[in-house]
């Protein structure tokens, strides 16, 4: 399947601009609250009218300003859920569930129970939402959807109003529901760490508009831009100054790095994520290049890592995994720290 989406809207001040194409299974849509994600999918379900352009999943054109086409929210075969789930308040689950449902009674009744059972709703169709704990909710949400076998799926910051403790366990829990599913499903989230275990393919947007597209762990390999390199998590970005076809000054981080691969003279800053440092203790560093020194004027301990913050005109960030850190505590405070080549983000404008 391929779902193509070129489309703009103006609502007040902003503006949406979506031009994207993508034959991906899942696709995630990383940005920031209010850049337009949400827009988007409305959009593509028909709850909002863009301005001008066109919807096409699979060659099927769900909208063409041009063509005057505008197909209905029920006759686009897309499943939304919403952030809160929008489930029925004075509906059973099973009531829920068969709200989409347009066959006869028999029919009807057995997609329910199908449903029921392969989102491990049993025992819960007589209950009510409020009934529900907010796993129950979304599954319920996930099982109308599927209920009536949409071509597109829409899912719209779907862990946003759960506690922590039940994120990871139900987002691994929606993609082994949405595993048999055929058609493409679309995510969109403000968290890096569930676009990058959903989606097979990225999209990075701020202010109405995309800044990359690619398959998800290459665009976080090599984000490009600093704005994809701080979208994708990066803690540490400086400007870069370009000396030769393998050095780069950065002068926030009082370093000259000196690379084996080529630099390109677009580039004009650098980017290095948290984790990738190499601790360099007096003694280790004889041949070691890229060196940072380890000045910390802060720590912060958490459960399960420790955060130092390494003086520098630009603070830099180094994440410690606990793992690491029995090291730490016997040789101390290493005198340096190593950037890793392989780990340097090279960025442009």
């Amino acid at each position: 399947m391929t779902l193509t989406v070129d489309i703009t809207k103006k609502l007040g001040d902003f503006s949406l601009h979506m031009a994207f194409r993508s034959d991906a299974r899942r696709i995630g849509i990383l940005g920031p609250s209010g850049c337009g994600k949400s827009l988007t999918l409305k959009s593509i379900a028909g709850i909002e009218r863009p301005d001008a352009g066109q919807i096409v999943v699979d060659g099927r054109v769900l909208f063409d300003r041009t063509a005057k086409v505008d197909l209905k929210p029920q006759q686009r075969k897309v499943g939304y859920m919403f952030q809160n789930y929008a489930l029925f308040p004075t509906m059973t689950v099973a009531q829920n569930i068969a709200a989409g449902l347009h066959t006869g009674s028999e029919e009807k009744a057995a997609r329910v129970d199908e449903m029921i059972r392969r989102f491990h709703l049993t025992g819960l169709a007589s209950h009510y939402p409020a009934q529900l704990s907010g796993g129950q909710q979304q599954r319920v949400a996930l099982a109308r959807i599927m209920a009536y076998q949409p071509d597109l799926i829409l899912l719209d910051e779907p862990f946003s109003a759960l506690d922590q403790h039940l994120r990871e366990r139900l987002q691994h829990e929606l993609s082994g529901m949405l595993e048999g599913y055929g058609g493409q499903i679309v995510m969109v989230s403000h968290s890096r760490d569930e676009i990058y275990r959903f989606a097979d393919e990225l999209l990075v947007m701020d202010s109405g508009q995309i800044l990359a597209q690619g398959k998800t762990q290459a665009l976080f390999d090599d984000p490009g831009t600093a704005a994809v390199a701080r979208m994708t998590g990066c803690k540490n970005i400086a400007g870069a100054e370009r000396l030769d076809a393998h050095t780069l000054r950065i002068a926030d981080w009082g370093i000259d790095l000196h690379l084996t691969r080529t630099v390109t003279e677009d580039v004009t800053a650098v980017g290095y994520r948290a984790h990738y440092f190499e601790p360099v203790w007096p003694g280790d560093a004889a041949g070691l290049g890229n060196c940072l020194p380890c000045k910390v004027t802060g720590m912060d301990e958490l459960p399960f890592e420790r955060r130092y913050y390494i003086e520098a005109a630009e603070p830099v960030c180094w994440f410690v995994q606990e793992s690491e850190r029995k090291e730490l505590d016997e040789r101390g405070t290493p005198a340096n720290l190593r950037l890793k080549e392989e780990a340097i983000l090279l960025l442009h404008d």
